[in-house]
């Protein structure tokens, strides 16, 4: 029972960063079934069957409140859906350990993008409500790539997809979130599709999904109402940070000495909150400069 509370509990911990910052529930979820000894494929499809429900809330929580551009998620989800299968049915006979560093590089650099953007480079007079949606030639191999990976290593549509989008033009924190999440219902039905037809049923641990369910049900409101209340600036650095510490964790593991990941971790922490205070104090100058401006126009 104790194990069935915890579960659930990280069930709303990790909806509310995935819903909040459009990553991180299927890479929360997984690593902690992982250090209950479960197998990876059977893990992966466990969080999966959970994000059938949590997304489906979560994804209407997000239309709701203005989060989502459409057009973005029409073209994401068909790509997506059938590399979640193609993605599912591989694990389930093969493990995915030996690409999970290089898909790790390829992300890192895109968090380091999106952080630089958003703390540097970022103006809010150009940051609209319309973008160009992504072409097919754009959206057919990110969906197909980000839904492999989502299935391989139990979540990556979020940390994949992100990114990807904020390095639009146009693109607004929020809505970058609120698509990939509503997309990613999609993503977790034909990957648990692909896991249940590879594995059956009886692999699936059915109490441990419900637990994971209940926690995120519960969350997705909260983490769409949240994401429309924070800062477009904000925003983006928080997810830029976020998927840097997502994927540092796989780069370290693999390549550097046990006794230096303290010092990395605690560098990056404080890079990462040094960015978030520098950017507050930025958003509080801009207010208060156009606090005067607004006064002295009407004097």
């Amino acid at each position: 029972m104790k194990k069935l509370i915890v579960l659930a509990f990280i069930g709303f911990l990790a909806q509310l960063i995935d819903g909040s910052l459009g990553m991180g529930y299927g890479v929360s979820s997984t690593s902690l079934l992982l250090t209950f000894g479960i197998a990876p494929a059977v893990a992966s499809a466990s969080v999966h069957l959970s994000e059938v429900v949590t997304t489906a809330v979560s994804g209407a929580s997000h239309i709701k409140f203005g989060n989502v551009d459409k057009n973005m998620v029409y073209r994401l989800i068909i790509p997506g859906s059938v590399g979640a299968f193609v993605g599912a049915c591989f694990l389930s006979n093969l493990p995915a350990e030996l690409a999970k560093p290089y898909i790790a590089i390829f992300l890192f650099g895109l968090g380091v993008y999106v952080l630089f953007r958003f703390l540097f480079i970022f103006k809010p007079s150009k940051e609209n409500e319309t973008v160009k949606p992504l072409t097919a030639k754009q959206s057919i191999p990110l969906g197909l790539f980000a839904g492999f990976c989502d299935a391989t290593g139990g979540g990556g549509w979020g940390p994949i997809a992100t990114p990807v989008l904020l390095s639009k033009k146009g693109m607004t924190a929020r809505k970058a979130v609120g698509t990939v999440d509503t997309s990613e219902f999609a993503i977790a039905f034909f990957g648990s599709l692909g896991f249940i037809i590879s594995l059956g049923w009886e692999a699936v641990n059915w109490l441990w999904v419900v637990a994971l369910i209940i926690g995120g049900v519960v969350a997705a409101p909260i983490a769409a109402w949240l994401v429309r209340m924070l800062p477009a600036q904000l925003m983006g650095v928080l997810v830029g940070g976020f998927i840097i510490l997502i994927n540092v964790r796989t780069l370290l593991a693999t390549w550097i000495p046990i006794e230096a990941h303290i010092y990395i971790y605690t560098g990056i922490v404080i890079i990462w909150f040094s960015g978030i205070l520098l950017t507050i104090n930025k958003m509080a100058n801009a207010r208060k400069h156009d606090h005067i401006e607004h006064r002295q126009n009407v004097s």
